[in-house]
């Protein structure tokens, strides 16, 4: 059986907090122009998982859009363990595929329609903050000029916020209990 995302995010918040001791804070990055289709995926899961998640001092959500690092400020400030991107991406997969990618394989990943480079950002965050960056890529169907996103990336969307929102509090329960 192949690890999924939503694995992999709860096996790394579990080591996490192992690590520290506490419930790991966790920035969630929508990246995104809402002007290009599909491209606009991760913004679309900042607003969904902004409207299920109320007050939650552990998450910190932004909708970052296509220029994500002017929104480091805001990350710094919260000083998250975690900074999860969350982009359109052309991984050659079907369209609302969405799969885990690593901080070592972000490169070339981005459906390359930000001001600077996904890589140069996360390791920035890396250094600045001392943080895990990874990415959580959505593929696209098309990223061309237009407001219509395809309905495999609306679904790709609203699954990923419902996860997002399902781990978080489920980590926060167990985290809360030990």
């Amino acid at each position: 059986m192949p690890v999924t995302w939503k694995t992999t995010l709860r096996l790394l918040l579990q080591k996490l907090a192992v690590d520290s001791g506490k419930f790991p804070r966790v920035a969630v990055l929508g990246i995104g122009n809402t002007f290009r289709s599909d491209d606009a995926a991760g913004m679309l899961v900042a607003q969904a998982l902004s409207q299920r998640v109320s007050d939650n001092a552990h998450l910190f959500i932004c909708e970052a859009g296509h220029a994500p690092e002017n929104k480091t400020a805001q990350v710094r400030k919260f000083a998250p363990d975690l900074v999860l991107l969350i982009d359109a991406a052309d991984m050659g997969k079907a369209p609302g595929t969405v799969e885990w990618i690593s901080e070592e394989d972000i490169d070339g990943m981005s459906a390359s329609t930000h001001s600077l480079p996904l890589s140069m950002l996360a390791r920035y965050l890396k250094l600045e903050i001392g943080c895990e960056v990874n990415l959580l890529g959505i593929q696209l169907a098309s990223n061309e000029v237009g407001e219509t996103i395809s309905p495999e990336v609306l679904q790709a969307v609203e699954e990923v916020a419902a996860g997002l929102d399902e781990i978080i509090c489920d980590c926060i329960s167990v985290s809360s209990l030990t």
